[in-house]
């Protein structure tokens, strides 16, 4: 199914894009989430007149997404206290709900679902470098530490 993107997406492609995705991906997540429309002739003319209101918001979007990396990258090192045994492993894990609570508790402005951890949460006590996804194409990067708990 071919379909054109309102917006930027990773992976997927930019603004006015035509890209071709599967059917469920298109019907059950762009279309409903405003991120794309049906290719034909009725769409192509509506998406050319907002073109420019496009790109405006989409550029809005990327200056604050920049100015939150910039107030991101400049945050401390993030100390998280868990129960943990004597090799260093914790009882429990370390998930992308306790670090977003524990930035925001210091003054940054994360949501859950803007928290990377690729390989799963953490188990281990130790320091790691988190991604932490603003927009399609900019990441802050966060250090966390996790420490056992006295």
């Amino acid at each position: 199914m071919e379909v054109i993107l309102l917006e930027k997406m990773r992976n997927l492609g930019a603004l006015g894009d035509k890209v071709k995705v599967k059917a469920g991906f298109a019907r059950n997540y762009l279309i409903p989430q405003g991120k794309a429309v049906y290719v034909n002739a009725e769409n192509l003319a509506k998406f050319e007149q907002r073109r420019a209101e496009l790109e405006k918001t989409a550029q809005e979007r990327h200056q604050k997404a920049m100015e939150r990396q910039a107030s991101l990258n400049a945050l401390p090192t993030i100390t998280i206290a868990m129960k943990a045994g004597d090799e260093g492993k914790l009882f429990g894990s370390v998930g992308t709900r306790d670090i977003a609570e524990a930035i925001n508790k210091i003054g940054g402005a994360v949501e859950k679902r803007e928290v990377r951890l690729p390989a799963g949460t953490l188990r281990m006590v130790g320091e790691y470098e988190i991604a932490i996804d603003l927009d399609s194409d900019i990441t802050a990067s966060i250090k966390v530490n996790i420490v056992p708990e006295a």
